[in-house]
C-alpha cells in the first residue's frame, strides 16, 4: 500500500488489461496497482466507463506507433468517477470532485476500478447526469464538438450532411449543429430512419444513396465512419464547402495536406471543449444514449460481443464498477 495526500491509500485494484496485442482473446481481468498521479494528473475512482471502437483498434496493435510495446496495458479511455488524489500543479480539480473525462491513448486503462488521467482531459460532471450518461460523453462529444464548432466554424443557416448520423459521433454532431441553428441531413441504416427523423435530421438517406440527388446542398460534409467516397462527398458540397473525416489513414492524411475541401480531424483533449460538451449535456442539449451496461468483472464478454457485432444496440456499452 502507498499513502497519498489527502489520506488516500493506494492498494491493489482490478482492471481489464492485456499482455500482448491481439484479438479479444488476449483480454484478462486482473489485479493491478494504480500509479501515483504525476504532475498535472489526477487519480480517479471509476464509477462507469464507456467503450469506443478505438479501444479495440489500440488493443489489436493498429496504433502501436503511438502506444508502444510496454505491457501489460489497460483497456478503455472514457470514464466518469470521483477524484481520489491529484498530482503536483493540479488546481482546477480536487479530492472528492465528481468528474468525467478520458485517459490518454498512450496510457488508457479506464476499464478499471481506478485510472490516472491528465487534468486537461477531465472536467466536473454535471450533477444531473448519471455516471453512465457522463461516461458515454467524452470521446464522441469532444470529437463532434471540435468537428462542428472549431473546424466547421458552425453558424446558423448552414447546412450539414452527416454520414452515419446515428453513430455516437454522428448523433452528437447532429445535436450540436441543430443547437447552433444549422440544418442537418444525414445517412443511416434504412431501418433507423424514423429515429434519425425524430432527432431532427432531414433529408435522410440510406448508406448507399445516390449523391447526385442531393448535389450542391451542404456547407459541410462530415464523414464519421470514413466510408463515404470522396467523389460523393464532393458532389454533396456547395462551392467553398468543407469535407471532414475522423477516421485517418496515411492516404487520407496526404489528401488532407493537398489544396481542396478535404480535411482529416482527430479529436484532442481540450479542457474548454470538454467543459462545453459537459455543459450541453447537463442542460439537456446533448444526449448520448446508453444501450447496455456490464459490470467490470463480466465486461470482457460484453466487449467481445460488441466488437464482433460492430454496431452497439441502442447506444453505448458502459462498464460499471458498482
Amino acid at each position: 500500500m502507498t499513502s497519498l495526500a489527502g489520506g488516500f491509500t493506494m492498494t491493489t485494484m482490478k482492471r481489464i488489461q492485456y499482455h500482448q496485442y491481439g484479438g479479444p482473446e488476449v483480454l484478462r481481468f486482473e489485479d493491478f496497482e494504480p500509479t501515483r498521479p504525476g504532475s498535472g494528473e489526477v487519480l480517479v475512482r471509476v464509477k462507469a466507463a464507456a467503450a469506443n471502437p478505438m479501444d479495440w483498434k489500440i488493443r489489436t496493435g493498429a496504433m502501436k506507433i503511438m502506444t508502444g510495446r510496454k505491457f501489460p496495458r489497460g483497456l478503455g479511455h472514457d470514464f466518469a468517477g470521483v477524484v481520489a488524489a491529484v498530482g503536483d500543479g493540479v488546481t482546477r480539480l480536487g479530492d472528492g470532485d465528481e468528474v468525467l473525462g478520458g485517459a490518454s491513448i498512450s496510457a488508457a486503462g479506464a476499464f478499471a476500478e481506478m485510472v490516472v488521467a491528465e487534468e486537461k482531459a477531465v472536467v466536473k460532471k454535471p450533477a444531473n447526469l448519471s455516471w453512465e450518461e457522463a461516461a458515454a460523453l467524452p470521446t464522441v462529444g469532444i470529437t463532434a464538438f471540435q468537428a462542428m464548432v472549431n473546424t466547421s466554424k458552425l453558424h446558423a443557416g448552414q447546412a450539414i450532411f452527416i454520414h452515419g448520423c446515428l453513430g455516437g459521433v454522428g448523433r452528437s454532431a447532429a445535436q450540436i449543429a441543430l443547437a447552433h441553428g444549422a440544418s442537418v441531413g444525414g445517412s443511416c441504416r434504412g431501418t433507423a430512419m424514423r429515429e434519425a427523423r425524430d432527432l431532427g435530421v432531414a433529408p435522410i438517406v440510406d448508406f448507399d444513396f445516390d449523391a447526385t440527388t442531393l448535389a450542391g446542398r451542404f456547407d459541410v460534409v462530415f464523414d464519421t465512419p470514413g466510408t463515404l467516397p470522396i467523389k460523393a462527398a464532393r458532389t454533396l458540397l456547395k462551392p467553398g464547402g468543407r469535407i471532414i473525416d475522423i477516421t485517418p489513414t496515411p492516404a487520407k492524411f496526404v489528401r488532407s495536406a493537398l489544396p481542396g475541401p478535404f480535411q482529416v480531424m482527430i479529436g484532442k483533449a481540450v479542457t474548454t471543449d470538454l467543459e462545453a460538451v459537459a455543459q450541453a449535456a447537463g442542460e439537456g442539449m446533448l444526449r448520448v444514449p446508453v444501450g447496455s451496461t456490464a459490470p467490470l468483472g463480466k465486461a470482457i464478454a460484453a466487449l467481445t460481443e460488441l466488437e464482433r457485432d460492430g454496431i452497439p444496440k441502442g447506444g453505448k456499452l458502459v462498464i460499471t464498477t458498482e
